[in-house]
């Protein structure tokens, strides 16, 4: 007997049927169905989720309502987390920007001089001379030329002792029988005729002015946006020098109209003359009394005083160096400034 091989080659597996299923009747193969991904898949599982979480309610709601309370201040106190993080890196990375785009961005506190007068005479030898100083009427008094000397020098020792302060002299030219001189430029002038620099300039390279202020409060508010301009953030700490008797008027009056913290907010006050003294505290209540009813100084007779202290109609280029605080200059009102502020 012979016996055959089916087909060439080493044997294969014999298979009786093809895959899938074999119909008798119709003698034909039916081939497999391949499941078909709905694109719905997804909504139904949202949906039977959904159906759970209505049952399980109903059964328990206040069990469902803890877990769900829980889970969201979880995912809140998660976030927070991250985004303190977040904001610390980029003010780490907005910091070294401002540290290349800023030549005194090193410097972390103010010290603020408030002028008072503006020197006329063209000699520097004679800056404790009444005379050599323009004066007003009630500042017409032995001795007054000094109490200015005095601020200025105060300001100057402050900032010596304290390596990260910029100086600023701050007071526009408010004087037109002065000429277009600003108290300011006065002050840093004096200052640097006597010497009270020193000899390796460490104060004198971060001494400069701010030469627009009017009033008492633009010293401190304008002062404060040239801070700004020359370091690219905003005061730390801030001193002011002036008369010990308008103390409560810096300290308390104009702090809270900018909503300073009053930790940071030192005051460095130094006596007036002895013959002006009690005309010079009478002036002051009287000033007090109105900075209390127009802490702004646009309302009343302040905002007149201010525009008689403009003779020559300077452009006040503020807040285009400070836009975190524009708010708080076009602010008039009697009550606080109610806006957000950098250092609130």
């Amino acid at each position: 007997m012979k016996s055959y091989s089916f087909g060439s080659g080493n044997p294969k597996a014999f298979h009786a049927y093809p895959s899938g299923d074999f119909d008798l009747e119709s003698g034909t193969i039916k081939r497999a169905r391949k499941p078909k991904n709905s694109l719905f898949h997804p909504f139904k599982m949202l949906k039977s989720i959904g159906n759970r979480f209505k049952y399980y309610y109903k059964l328990h709601p206040m069990l469902v309502f803890f877990i769900f309370l829980s889970f969201g201040l979880t995912v809140i106190v998660i976030f927070s987390h991250y985004e303190s993080q977040f904001q610390g890196v980029s003010y780490s990375r907005k910091f070294n920007r401002v540290s290349d785009t800023y030549p005194f961005a090193k410097l972390r506190n103010l010290v603020m001089v408030a002028g008072h007068s503006i020197y006329t005479s063209s000699s520097c030898d004679k800056v404790d001379k009444e005379d050599s100083w323009f004066l007003e009427s009630y500042q017409k008094h032995p001795g007054q030329a000094a109490t200015f000397l005095t601020h200025i020098q105060e300001g100057v020792e402050i900032a010596t002792k304290d390596s990260e302060a910029l100086l600023l002299f701050s007071g526009g030219e408010t004087r037109k029988d002065a000429g277009p001189r600003s108290e300011a430029q006065s002050y840093w002038t004096v200052a640097e005729s006597k010497g009270w620099f020193g000899n390796q300039a460490d104060v004198r390279w971060r001494a400069l002015t701010e030469e627009h202020a009017r009033d008492s409060f633009e010293n401190l508010l304008f002062s404060v946006c040239r801070f700004r301009e020359l370091t690219g953030t905003y005061p730390l700490n801030i001193t002011v020098v002036s008369y010990d008797f308008k103390e409560e008027r810096f300290a308390q009056l104009h702090r809270s109209a900018i909503r300073f913290p009053e930790a940071r907010f030192l005051y460095s006050g130094t006596p007036a003359s002895p013959t002006s003294r009690e005309a010079a505290l009478k002036g002051e209540a009287l000033v007090r009394t109105q900075f209390q009813q127009d802490p702004y100084g646009c309302l009343t007779s302040l905002s007149r005083k201010k525009l008689g202290r403009d003779p020559f109609h300077r452009s006040i280029p503020y807040p285009n160096g400070c836009p975190e605080i524009e708010g708080l200059f076009r602010y008039c009102s009697a009550t606080p400034y109610p806006g957000s502020l950098p250092w609130a």
